[in-house]
């Protein structure tokens, strides 16, 4: 582990800094908002650490010029926001196609469309459950805090390269734009394989892992038998989740990204009411946290779901929970201003942990 620095820092910088302690060499990004902080950061770090930054026109040259540089092995990233983001599928459903480890930061902001500048988690669904068409899933690693911003980029670079497989983090506007004290250093998550199927500059490139003597660079025979062995030993060994307070919970409170900060500020006054609330927050989306959320939920007699949109990992832990029976959901349409820039506070997520108490 590298010499630790403590700074202060938000959540788009602590981006830039975690990647640069990964070793990331390439940054290609567009501007938009509430990301430019890290195309900023970019443009005035990277050449001074030996690094390239590139400006592109729009998101779709963003994640192909990525898929140049992580298919010559190098440590590379984007970032966008999430109508940039949906631009991206396509070229992250050809880095699946062929197994190459991208990096792609999404600092979600709401939506649909063009959406607006506020803060939203509306793009879980997207980020979950393909990577463009094909059906491939991303791994997905959600931070709460600024300091989450900075680790779990260089997590996202680990587990790209040790899968050979397209990470997103997905962060959104609070996180993002907040500022905190974080320590900046390099993380040793351990071992990684070689990359032996990266392109060589030499042009000897005999180990390229697929032969493209058609369009399509795979047989669906062989490609998703190994996807589906792949998919399996990541959702066997790499979840993460986090919880407070859940030894003697009797509500399940779920949330994730900066709304779990703000669930847990309304836990913590129902503690003080007496009412037994606690928090479990998953951190990686995908592979999702099947098993602790259903061996949580039935030491609970109630869970409650809290997420800044319209209801879209609540399908998730209803289907791991066996049904509605004990679910309860509080989303976006309990922001302070309807319609508005309101944020979702801890007052309407305390008022319906009262109500599941009574």
């Amino acid at each position: 582990m590298s010499e630790t620095k403590r700074i202060m820092c938000t959540g788009n910088d602590a981006i830039g800094h975690g990647a640069l302690a990964a070793g990331c060499k390439f940054f290609f990004g567009y501007p938009i908002t509430p990301q430019n902080e890290i195309p900023a950061f970019f443009a005035n770090n990277l050449p001074k650490a030996g690094g390239t930054f590139v400006q592109t026109e729009s998101e779709i040259s963003s994640i192909q010029m990525l898929v140049g540089a992580v298919a010559a092995g190098a440590r590379a990233i984007t970032s966008t926001s999430s109508p940039g983001y949906s631009l991206m599928q396509e070229g992250l459903s050809g880095a699946h196609a062929i197994e190459l480890p991208c990096v792609v930061v999404n600092v979600q902001r709401g939506g649909p469309g063009s959406g607006s500048i506020a803060t939203g988690q509306t793009d879980y669904n997207l980020a979950t459950k393909s990577a463009g068409h094909g059906g491939c899933p991303n791994v997905v690693l959600s931070p709460s805090s600024v300091q989450e911003c900075h680790d779990l980029v260089q997590l996202a670079y680990y587990l790209a390269d040790k899968y050979r497989m397209c990470t997103i983090v997905l962060s959104d506007a609070i996180v993002g734009q907040s500022a905190e004290a974080i320590e900046v250093k390099t993380l040793d998550f351990g071992e990684l394989p070689e990359k032996n199927w990266a392109i060589k500059p030499s042009g000897d490139n005999n180990n390229w892992p697929v032969i493209m003597d058609t369009y399509m660079p795979f047989t669906y025979g062989g490609y998703f038998p190994r996807m589906k062995e792949k998919w399996a030993k990541i959702q066997e060994n790499e979840v993460r989740v986090e919880s407070h307070l859940m030894d003697d919970a009797d509500i399940m409170v779920i949330a994730w990204g900066s709304t779990a900060r703000t669930a847990m500020e309304a836990i913590n006054w129902a503690r003080k009411d007496g009412i037994k609330a606690g928090l479990l927050r998953p951190i990686t989306l995908w592979p999702f946290p099947e098993k602790e959320i259903s061996e949580a939920g039935k030491k609970v007699k109630s869970v409650l779901m809290v997420e800044d949109n319209q209801g879209q990992m609540v399908y998730d832990v209803e289907r791991v929970l066996g049904g509605k029976d004990k679910l309860s959901f509080i989303g976006i349409e309990k922001r302070n201003e309807p319609g508005g820039l309101g944020l979702l506070y801890p007052a309407p997520i305390l008022e319906e942990i009262r109500r599941l108490a009574s």
